[in-house]
Parts: structure tokens; C-alpha cells; sequence
């Protein structure tokens, strides 16, 4: 399949602010995360942005702690009423799940450890909420992929129709960059590569922002990498992309 990837450096801002037109029905697959956090809390600052939900996976934290910051942002957010579906424990293969608290905390917050959230998870869990809602609103379902792919792996592999009826796939991911080479890609795609591999070659519509994009914005010590991909989203006139065909080596690993 073809996917779009940001290309080289955000486009400077022309004037002409080609933002959303009408609303975005948006899922976030996330992993929060401080800069998930940000994300998350931007997103429901936007009025064009209509959050179908939150389905959680492990990432910065694991599975279930990335659920209750997920529940805690939507009631700090003041939208207690949005769905939270919990994702995967681990990757598709069963492998012990690659969690970098060391970087966000021991409470993927920077160890504020907040009370617990008063709202609960969804029953359904994250592939089959992701399933529900492009099955409910065919065509018009975007999803805003912040963490490793293995939710929408499993949602591809339970429905094959899933592919043709979600509108866009926005992706943070891609190959490490030279100082990172302890990996040979990005965490999102390294946390589950058999998982990424399915969801780039599914057939949807896709665009990746890549690290090399992230890393060049940076808010007091902190790569925006999360909202750098959201930017991407609402406002693809400041990015310029390409087209191009994406495989996940999967037989190899560091």
C-alpha cells in the first residue's frame, strides 16, 4: 500500500489556515504519556474535533496504568462522558510489552501521581470499540494512533472490512534516528512490529509522522512528538508529505 509521510520540515504557516472544515470524528489510540497528555487536552479544546474515545495501550506505561491516565485526562479535560476502551497487554507475538517509564515517570506523568480516576473503562475492549465506531460511522472515523499499532492490528485481523470503511489513519512512528540507533525504529513500531506491519499494508489511508519531524520542536526539554502528530492532523497545510510504500521488518530485532 501507499502511505503519506511527513517529509523534511513542517511548511512555514502562508496565512492560509486550511484547518478542519466541519467536524472530525477522531479516535486516539494512546499510551499517556506526557506529551499524550498534551495531545489528549488539546484535542478537546478544539470544536472541529468531535473525540469518539480513548483506547489505551502500553507504551510509555503499561496497558492499565495508560487506562487510568486516560480516564483521569478526560475528567481533567471536563469530558468525564468519553469513552475509554482498554487496549492489549501486550504485542500481537505475546512478548513481555517494551514500557519506557524511565522516560515519563513510574505514573507516565511525570510521577505526579494524580488520585485515581472516578470514571471506569469501557466493558468492550479496544479493538472492538475501534470496530464498533468505523462500522457505525463508515468513511468518517479517524484515528489518531499515538502509541504501538497493536490495537488496530487486532481490529484489521477480526473485521477485513475495517481497512476500507475508517477514513484516515495518522500515525506517530518510523525509523530511529542516528543517536536513537539502540533501536532500529521508533518505539511506536519497534513496541509491536508485527502489529505495525499489518496496519501498513491493510489498505487504508495513512500518513506518518516520523521522529525526524518531532524532534524539531521541543517545549521546555521535551520533544512534542504527540502533538507535533496532532498538528499534522488539523493541520496538514503546515507539513509537506510523500507518498510511499511501507513494510515492517519483523524477522530481525535488536
Amino acid at each position: 500500500m501507499e502511505s503519506n509521510s511527513a517529509n523534511g520540515s513542517p511548511a512555514s504557516d502562508s496565512g492560509n489556515h486550511a484547518c478542519l472544515d466541519g467536524s472530525m470524528k477522531v479516535i486516539i489510540v494512546t499510551d499517556p504519556g506526557r506529551d499524550d497528555s498534551m495531545t489528549i487536552l488539546m484535542a478537546f479544546q478544539l470544536p472541529e474535533i468531535e473525540i469518539l474515545g480513548l483506547t489505551t495501550i502500553f507504551g510509555n506505561v503499561g496497558t492499565e496504568d495508560a487506562t487510568r491516565n486516560a480516564l483521569l485526562l478526560c475528567e481533567i479535560a471536563g469530558h468525564p462522558q468519553v469513552p475509554v476502551a482498554e487496549g492489549s497487554l501486550e504485542p500481537l507475538k505475546g512478548e513481555e510489552p517494551s514500557i519506557v517509564d524511565f522516560i515519563h515517570g513510574s505514573d507516565g506523568l511525570g510521577n505526579i501521581f494524580l488520585p485515581p480516576p472516578v470514571g471506569k473503562k469501557m466493558d468492550k475492549n479496544a479493538s472492538e470499540f475501534l470496530v464498533e465506531m468505523v462500522s457505525q460511522y463508515p468513511g468518517d472515523v479517524t484515528i489518531l494512533a499515538l502509541g504501538p499499532l497493536t490495537n488496530l492490528a487486532l481490529a484489521i485481523k477480526e473485521t477485513p472490512c475495517f481497512a476500507s470503511k475508517v477514513k484516515k489513519i495518522v500515525i506517530l512512528g518510523g525509523p530511529s534516528l542516528p543517536l536513537e540507533m539502540s533501536t532500529p525504529a521508533e518505539a511506536n513500531i519497534y513496541g509491536d512490529p508485527e502489529a505495525a506491519d499489518i496496519v501498513f499494508t491493510c489498505g487504508a489511508d495513512i500518513t506518518v509522522v516520523g521522529i525526524n519531524i518531532t524532534t524539531q520542536v521541543k517545549f521546555t526539554g521535551i520533544f512534542l512528538h504527540d502533538p507535533v502528530s496532532f498538528a499534522a492532523l488539523v493541520r496538514p497545510d503546515l507539513f509537506t508529505f510523500k507518498k510511499g510504500v511501507v513494510r515492517v521488518e519483523t524477522q530481525e530485532r535488536a
